[in-house]
């Protein structure tokens, strides 16, 4: 056919040379160790971070982001490449970055990276840049120099904060640690690290959402659920522009709320519901507090007042950041007054069972079911029967 001709001897030849610098003939791949020669210069580049060895690190490429790690205390940071992509002289390699903060983390934060990477004329690879991947969230340093303050039981880290204030939240983390101690038992690491964006839209980046899906959110907690019985790397991440609104009871109830979930983490599974999670960390954040049940529940006592008792425990959607603030409102309420049921009719220490025992079950269906029989002994509308008097009760 027009446009075809045989592949002989030679022209095989030919084509194996023209291709190899992408695949050899042998079936060996110079990718493989373009692949090679990258992973040794992350080695390098990670190994420079570490040893806080400047010039090192400025021979593996670009100097940026190297003075803003200075004060962060790293136990562990590497980089494992997934994929090389390129031509010639330039290539985009995709790695995962895992790191560890000396002191509070036991498992690593792992977060995908994008690196531009150049190759000179000797075949040497540099580093021209190192970003999150798409869809992957900043970490702190990637916004700035971070600033770090040691409390007796926390780590704060902060970009574009004074440190005076950053003082001030250790305080709060401070007390918030032997407060959940108290409440939780001390079974868990009793440190907390607190970070602090500059704005809003910092912490968005942090999280790699929208900002408006925290708006008005004073912090988060991350990290990954488990019930291995090992503390994950939890971060309480702040949101100054909400913190800052608050007065210094709600901000010592949102650090403890907070470094709540840091502690009762690793007993927390996609077998436990939001109600319970958050309902639990309200109930330790408003334990050794003055404010009154119609105090810290307001939405709900508001509807009370007009009739509206709710009629079940609030769904895990009842929880999404929807732009429902009353509603949402509602859900953290419903969820802090079924733990305070618990606490005041079955005892504090025995609301700390059930939470360990819904977290172990290892499925959703069921984990409530078989906690609430074999630790409250009662059923989940029995209890909801009594948690709806308990709320048109403690609110009128």
């Amino acid at each position: 056919m027009a446009g075809r001709r045989r592949v002989t001897g030679a022209s095989l030849v030919a084509l194996c040379l023209l291709l190899v610098s992408l695949v050899s003939c042998g079936g060996g791949s110079t990718v493989d160790g373009a692949r090679a020669e990258v992973q040794s210069l992350l080695d390098r580049r990670a190994e420079a971070v570490l040893d806080r060895d400047a010039a090192a690190y400025a021979r593996t490429g670009t100097r940026a982001g190297f003075d803003n790690l200075r004060a962060v205390p790293l136990a562990d940071w590497s980089y494992r490449v997934t994929s090389l992509h390129g031509t010639g002289d330039s290539a985009t390699a995709s790695a995962d970055l895992s790191y560890r903060v000396e002191g509070y983390d036991r498992s690593p934060v792992v977060t995908a990276r994008s690196l531009s990477l150049s190759r000179d004329r000797d075949g040497h690879w540099s580093v021209d840049s190192d970003r999150p991947a798409r869809k992957s969230g900043q970490q702190l340093w990637d916004q700035g120099p971070a600033r770090a303050v040691r409390g007796e039981r926390s780590l704060v880290l902060g970009v574009g904060q004074p440190a005076g204030k950053l003082r001030d939240y250790a305080a709060l983390a401070d007390r918030a640690v032997p407060a959940v101690s108290d409440a939780w038992g001390p079974r868990w690491t009793g440190r907390v690290l607190v970070m602090v964006p500059e704005s809003l839209e910092d912490m968005a980046g942090l999280l790699g959402s929208p900002a408006s899906s925290y708006r008005g959110i004073a912090a988060v907690t991350t990290g990954a659920t488990g019930t291995d019985g090992r503390a994950p790397a939890d971060r309480v991440i702040v949101n100054p522009d909400a913190f800052g609104l608050l007065g210094d009871s709600g901000r010592q109830v949102v650090l403890t709320h907070e470094t709540t979930h840091v502690a009762t983490r690793a007993h927390t599974s996609p077998a436990t519901p939001l109600w319970l999670s958050e309902g639990f960390a309200d109930w330790v954040g408003y334990r050794d507090g003055g404010r009154g049940p119609a105090e810290a529940a307001p939405e709900l006592a508001y509807a009370v007042s007009q009739g509206e008792v709710p009629g079940a425990l609030p769904t895990d959607e009842d929880f999404g950041f929807s732009g429902d603030a009353d509603g949402l409102a509602r859900a953290y309420e419903g969820g802090w007054l079924a733990c305070r049921l618990i606490a005041d009719r079955w005892g504090e220490e025995r609301l700390g069972v059930f939470y360990r025992a819904v977290g172990a079950h290892k499925e959703r269906e069921g984990a409530v079911e078989s906690a609430m029989s074999r630790v409250l002994g009662t059923t989940p509308e029995a209890f909801t029967l009594q948690w709806h008097d308990y709320i048109r009760t403690t609110l009128t």
